[in-house]
This record gives C-alpha cells, structure tokens and sequence, in this order.
C-alpha cells in the first residue's frame, strides 16, 4: 500500500502474535525526520470492511506529521500486514492492537480511529486505560448497539456456505464495479466524491492473498458487540466525530451512546453531508476538528 501514501510518508513493520503489521509514519522530506521520534504519537486506525486499510486515514494524517510522530498501521488481515487465515475474533484485535501501541510507543498515546476499530478503542481504553491519553473517534459503533443488529446485509446461511462466501468477496471487493459502487452507495454522502484513486486503494487492499478471511468475519458479524454495554465504562477523554449521512450506524444511534457517558465524552460533533468515512470523503473538516483539540493536548501535555 506504499505506493498509496502522502509525500514523505514510508512503511516499517513489526511483528505482532499473529504476524507482521505494516504501518506508514515520516521516513523522508518534507518531514524533518531527525526530530520526528521525539515528538508525541499520534495513531490512527482504519475501519473494517473489504479493502480496508491505512489509506482511509491517509488525507488527514500529513497535517500533523510536524506535531506528531504518525503512526498508521494496516491491521491484521488488511492492507500490506499478515493475512493469517483464521476464524477473525475481537480478542484477535484487541491483542495485536495493544501489541503494536507498546512496540512503538511509550504509552499513554491518543489514538484516533473509525468506525469498528473505534468501538474496540473504548473497550481497549475500559479494560487498560493506562496505555491511552485521549481518544478521537468517527462513527464508533459495535454494530450490535443496544441489541439492533445494523451491519449484517447477507444471511449468515449465505455467508457461510462453502464456496458461495468465496463468490460473495469475488463480486463484492475484488472487482471495480463493485468497489466503486460500495463507495458511492454506502460509505459516501457525495458519489463525486470518490476518486480513481480511492477505487485503486481499497481494490489493491483487497486483492491481497487471504484477504477475505477478515473481511467476512466482519460480514458475518463475528467482530460485532453491543458497544453501549462498554461505553458506561470510559474514563479516558474522548471526541466523538460522526457522519450525519452515515448508514448502517446514523447519527441518532452516535448521540444516543455519547449521552451514556458525557464525563468521559467531552464532545459530540456531527459532520454535514459526509457518510461513514467523513475523514476520507471531506478530510479538511477533520482536519480542522482535529486541530483544535490536539493543538491544545499538545500544549497541555
């Protein structure tokens, strides 16, 4: 996925339980590298979904990569890191997540993360809250929030089937068309808003050997949780950013799981006319979000 990165931006891998994970941060110009392993990390985590990756976050990250030492990883069974071929579990990515905070960094960090991953951060955050300094989230949700199932589109008779599950993934990530339409559909508010490049990214990302393993544990619901059972539990700082078009999870649901903890909640901001990926549909109001909060942690920390 190097060839899909920001100016600047190269690879390095560490090895976690179940393989290797790639992530991308500063290597060269414009950044200055020299100074980049003393500054402060910043991590940011993509979504589940097939063809998922780093490159979601990759429009937003080089604001920052003068403030911060930016860490993007392909998670397990994503992008360019290890494709284990397994029956994917949550403990799979709350394992190798913390895996990878304490090979790169020096905890507490702030993380910022999407969707699924998102609502792994909370329960990561309830169950070790020393190895997090602050939390901003897009769209965090278990997709099973208070008992209403919101991601399963397939029956899991289907899903499951010996050979159809392989057609399934042939037809819905690994061809154009189909990622295209995905895009437009479901994950944007915008169609025109998705670019060649973004086809590109999510097609090469899900064409890579093994890559359906993970992609229909989260078809299946295998990775789903009731998040409001855990969010009651937060106590660390966190931002929640949320599409105000997003399907599958819309805005009613994120207001109704940051109303359970507004201690820990500091605030609740619903972007207009973006989707379920506001990040990669209209990065520059992240951005902005973004920066106002980290500008103070910054200083503060």
């Amino acid at each position: 996925m190097l060839q899909f990165q920001p100016p600047g931006f190269g690879h390095k891998v560490i090895n976690s339980s179940l393989g290797s994970i790639v992530y991308y941060t500063q290597t060269t110009e414009p950044w200055c590298i020299a100074e980049t392993e003393d500054l402060p990390p910043l991590i940011f985590l993509h979504c589940f979904g097939g063809g998922s990756s780093a490159y979601e976050w990759s429009k937003v990250y080089p604001a920052f990569a003068v403030t911060h030492r930016i860490l993007a990883p392909d998670l397990i069974g994503w992008g360019d890191s290890a494709h284990p071929v397994r029956d994917y579990q949550i403990s799979d990515y709350l394992t190798t997540i913390t895996e990878f905070i304490r090979h790169t960094c020096s905890p507490p960090v702030t993380v910022v993360a999407s969707s699924l991953t998102a609502a792994f951060m909370i329960r990561l955050a309830v169950a070790q809250p020393f190895l997090f300094k602050a939390l901003y989230l897009v769209c965090p949700s278990g997709f099973d929030d208070f008992g209403q199932g919101a991601g399963r589109r397939l029956p899991l008779q289907v899903i499951n089937t010996p050979l159809l599950d392989n057609l399934i993934y042939a037809l819905g990530a690994e061809n154009e068309l189909a990622v295209n339409n995905f895009l437009q559909s479901f994950l944007f508010a915008k169609p025109d808003r998705v670019s060649p490049e973004m086809v590109e990214a999510y097609l090469f990302s899900a064409q890579q050997p093994n890559a359906k393993f993970a992609a229909l544990a989260f078809l299946r619901g295998d990775l789903y949780f009731d998040l409001s059972l855990y969010i009651q539990q937060l106590t660390i700082p966190t931002v929640i950013f949320w599409g105000e078009k997003a399907q599958f999870t819309n805005v009613k649901l994120g207001r109704r799981l940051a109303k359970l903890n507004p201690t820990a909640i500091r605030d609740f901001h619903a972007i207009a006319d973006t989707g379920v990926l506001p990040h990669l549909e209209m990065p520059e109001a992240v951005i902005g979000l973004l920066q106002r909060y980290l500008g103070s942690d910054t200083k503060s920390g």
